[in-house]
């Protein structure tokens, strides 16, 4: 079975959590066909993609210098990170990468002070470059514990069109890309590590997905392979039947309908967002909600159109007065 897997910020966000990723990436590669797509670093005190997008914003203010001061940080958390998980060897191939792009966006970050404009197209560059890193971090990770595994930008995958923020995948274009870079490595037992978030224009300018970004690229990706399932693990069982931080007893659902998932989400829950996931509910491919910090449970299965029955789930949304 081929399964395309996305793992969120928070479920790598720390040497502990991407150990955790390790773990489940081996031993889904022992029986199925993986393919990963990781989102950026979230640690409770350093979400990078938001970093990233202030220093971009302090630029076009006139601070050319606030990139080059939290990237530091940022190469810190990544590095702590790779000091716990990977073997010297690969720490010794990491860190010039990570230095190198780091470094590219800092001399961005002060031509944009000069012109003081920070345009759409250059802030997509600042917004998906913590996927570059992270991608990096967890390929390295998986092979130190013994799984092979390589680092694929999605701009060598995805294409789309030029709008910058929010871009639109090209499907036939990326169907080719994605066989021609990934199946290779798949038929060879080797685990691509996808960017999520980010593709390129047919000229090769990064782009962003927009709102959901990690979700969508795995969805697009889980398509143009005609994945047997998609899998996206986060910090919890799956979809639950209410809120449970109103509703102590809310229980896991075991499954879910398309247009259920998509009702639920509409009206205020947690649940995937259908626009996300869209080029899957298009080809009737399953998805999975599953727990990184509790894989043992099987999640929620969101599918095909099932039989009526009663009402599964209670959602809210609050509306000011």
């Amino acid at each position: 079975m081929r399964v395309v897997m996305k793992f969120g910020g928070t479920s790598v966000g720390s040497a502990d959590a991407v150990r955790q990723v390790c773990g489940i990436v081996g031993d889904a590669r022992g029986i199925h066909q993986a393919v990963v797509v990781v989102s950026a670093m979230n640690a409770p005190d350093l979400r990078t993609t938001d970093v990233l997008i202030a220093a971009a914003k302090a630029a076009a203010a006139g601070d050319g210098d606030a990139m080059a001061r939290v990237a530091p940080q940022l190469l810190d958390l990544h590095m702590r990170a790779a000091y716990d998980l990977c073997s010297p060897a690969e720490v010794e191939l990491l860190e010039p990468q990570l230095r190198t792009m780091f470094a590219y966006i800092s001399d961005l970050a002060r031509s944009i002070a000069v012109l003081g404009e920070l345009t759409p197209r250059a802030l997509d560059l600042f917004s998906g470059q913590g996927e570059r890193c992270n991608a990096r971090l967890i390929a390295a990770a998986l092979r130190s514990a013994g799984i092979p595994a390589e680092a694929v930008d999605a701009t060598e995958l995805i294409v789309t069109d030029e709008h910058y923020g929010n871009a639109a995948p090209q499907m036939d274009a990326t169907r080719q890309r994605t066989f021609a870079r990934l199946l290779p490595l798949i038929e060879q037992g080797v685990v691509p590590v996808v960017t999520g978030f980010i593709g390129a224009s047919h000229s090769g300018v990064l782009t962003t997905l927009g709102r959901g970004g990690s979700d969508y690229s795995c969805a697009i990706l889980g398509a143009v392979l005609n994945a047997d399932e998609v899998w996206f693990w986060k910090e919890v069982d799956g979809v639950m039947s209410a809120n449970p931080k109103v509703v102590p007893e809310a229980r896991t659902l075991d499954r879910l309908s398309y247009s259920e998932m998509a009702e639920l989400a509409y009206y205020g829950a947690n649940v995937l967002h259908p626009k996300t996931v869209l080029p899957l509910v298009q080809l009737r491919i399953p998805i999975r909600i599953r727990n990184t910090f509790n894989p043992q449970h099987p999640g929620t299965l969101i599918a095909e159109s099932i039989a009526p029955g009663t009402a599964k789930a209670v959602t809210a949304i609050k509306i000011s007065a």
